[in-house]
C-alpha cells in the first residue's frame, strides 16, 4: 500500500477549499448563492497597473527567468511605498524580499527560522495557515488567546508567565483578520519589547492596513523593530491584485538573507512584466487608495452592518479591514446552526468563526468583497428568514 506522508495527518483540507466546492455545486443546480466568504477583492487594480502589464508583456526580451531577489524596480518601489505610507526607511537592496504572495512567505520564514520540535506562537483566532504550515513543517503550535474583552490583542503579561524557552516565532496580524481589531503604536511597542526580551522573532502580517483605515501602521516603525521583527505586506488587498501573487517581506539584511536561502531553492522569480506593473501600482496616487479602500468599502460596510443586525449579531463599529466580525446570539448552540441555515435557506454564504480557532466559535465573518448590490440582495434574502 502506498501511503501519504505522515505530515498530512496534522492538517485537513483548507476550509474554503471544501466549502467553496459545496457552494459551486449549489450554483451548478441554479441556487445562485451569494458568497460573502473569502476576502478576494472584486475590483481591478489601477489603470496604470494594467497598462504597464500589457505594455511590458509585449516586449520580446522579458519572458525569461527573473532574479530570485526580485528586480530592482520592484524592490525600490516597495521601499518608496514604505517610506511614503508608513514612514519606514528600508534599504531596497538588502532589507526587502519580494514574494509570490504572503502564504509563500509563511512557508519560507518557518523553514528559515524553525527546527522540527521548536515552538511557534499562533493567535487564536487567527489565519489558519499560520497553524497548518507550522504543523506541516514539524513545529509545535502554541496558541495564544485573542479575546473580545481585551480588544483582540495579545496578553503579553500572561505570555510572560509561560515557558517560552522553545519559542522561535510569534505570528501577529494587525489590522487583525478575522476580528478587524486595528493596529496601534502601543501594541507594536509592546510586541517589540517582548520579542527582544525573549529572543523571539515576531512576524507581523500586514495586508489590511489600507482598508477602511486612514492611519496605516507598520511594526517596523518602532525603533529597533528590524532587529527582531519581519513584516509581510501584500498587494492582494490594498491594490486589488489577489490573483497576481505579489507580496514582500521586510526586515534586517541578515534575516532577509536567511529567507532568500530557502526561497531560492523552492521557487523562481516572478514574471518581469508583473513585477514592473506591481511597481507602478505601488506609486498609485493617494486619491486612488481613498476612492478604492475607504469610500468603496465604506458603502459596503454599511450594508454588512445591517446584515449583522438582522441576524441579531453584535459587533465593534471600530473594526477596520475588509471583513465584518460579529458575535452570534446566545440562542444558537453552535455557529453553524446559523451559518448553515443562512446558506441553505437564504442562499448566502457566511463564514463561521470556528475555522479561525476556538475563540472564534461564537462569531461569524462577512466579507466586503462583493458589490453593494450583492450585499443588499443578501440582506433582503436574510430578512425573509425566520430567525
Amino acid at each position: 500500500m502506498i501511503a501519504p506522508a505522515k505530515r498530512l495527518e496534522t492538517v485537513s483540507e483548507y476550509y474554503f477549499s471544501r466549502k467553496l466546492k459545496e457552494v459551486a455545486a449549489m450554483n451548478a443546480i441554479g441556487e445562485n448563492v451569494i458568497s460573502l466568504g473569502i476576502g478576494s477583492p472584486d475590483m481591478p487594480p489601477s489603470e496604470t497597473t494594467i497598462q504597464t502589464l500589457c505594455q511590458e508583456a509585449q516586449r520580446a526580451n522579458v519572458h525569461g527567468y527573473q532574479p530570485y531577489v526580485g528586480i530592482p524596480e520592484l524592490r525600490e518601489a516597495f521601499a518608496y511605498f514604505y517610506g511614503k505610507w508608513y514612514g519606514v526607511e528600508l534599504d531596497s537592496k538588502t532589507e526587502i524580499q519580494p514574494l509570490i504572495g504572503s502564504k509563500e512567505g509563511i512557508l519560507h520564514v518557518t523553514l528559515a527560522f524553525v527546527n522540527p520540535g521548536d515552538q511557534v506562537l499562533v493567535p487564536n483566532p487567527g489565519y489558519p495557515t499560520y497553524t497548518s504550515l507550522s504543523r506541516l513543517l514539524g513545529a509545535e503550535v502554541v496558541h495564544y488567546d485573542l479575546l473580545e474583552n481585551r480588544q483582540w490583542q495579545p496578553d503579553f503579561e500572561a505570555l510572560e508567565h509561560t515557558d517560552l524557552s522553545k519559542v522561535k516565532l510569534m505570528w501577529m496580524n494587525y489590522p487583525n483578520m478575522p476580528t478587524g481589531a486595528p493596529a496601534t503604536r502601543e501594541l507594536f511597542e509592546k510586541a517589540v519589547a517582548f520579542a527582544k526580551k525573549h529572543q523571539i522573532v515576531i512576524v507581523h502580517d500586514n495586508p489590511y492596513s489600507f482598508i477602511l483605515n486612514h492611519n496605516p501602521l507598520s511594526i517596523l516603525s518602532v525603533p529597533g523593530a528590524k532587529d527582531c521583527c519581519i513584516e509581510f505586506n501584500s498587494m492582494s488587498k490594498s491594490h486589488n491584485m489577489p490573483g497576481w501573487r505579489v507580496a514582500m517581506l521586510a526586515s534586517n539584511a541578515e534575516f532577509v538573507k536567511w529567507v532568500l536561502k530557502v526561497k531560492s531553492n523552492v521557487d523562481s522569480g516572478m514574471f518581469r512584466a508583473v513585477q514592473l506593473a506591481a511597481a507602478a501600482a505601488l506609486h498609485n496616487e493617494v486619491s486612488w487608495h481613498e476612492d478604492m479602500n475607504v469610500s468603496l468599502y465604506a458603502g459596503r460596510r454599511e450594508v454588512a452592518e445591517q446584515i449583522m443586525r438582522t441576524l441579531g449579531c453584535t459587533f465593534d463599529p471600530q473594526q477596520t479591514g475588509m471583513f465584518l466580525w460579529g458575535r452570534i446570539p446566545d440562542k444558537y448552540a453552535d455557529v453553524e446552526d446559523l451559518t448553515e441555515k443562512v446558506l441553505h435557506e437564504a442562499k448566502v454564504f457566511l463564514v463561521p468563526g470556528f475555522i479561525f480557532g476556538s475563540n472564534g466559535a461564537r462569531y461569524i465573518r462577512i466579507s466586503l468583497c462583493a458589490t453593494r448590490e450583492k450585499l443588499t440582495e443578501a440582506l433582503h434574502r436574510i430578512e425573509q428568514l425566520e430567525l
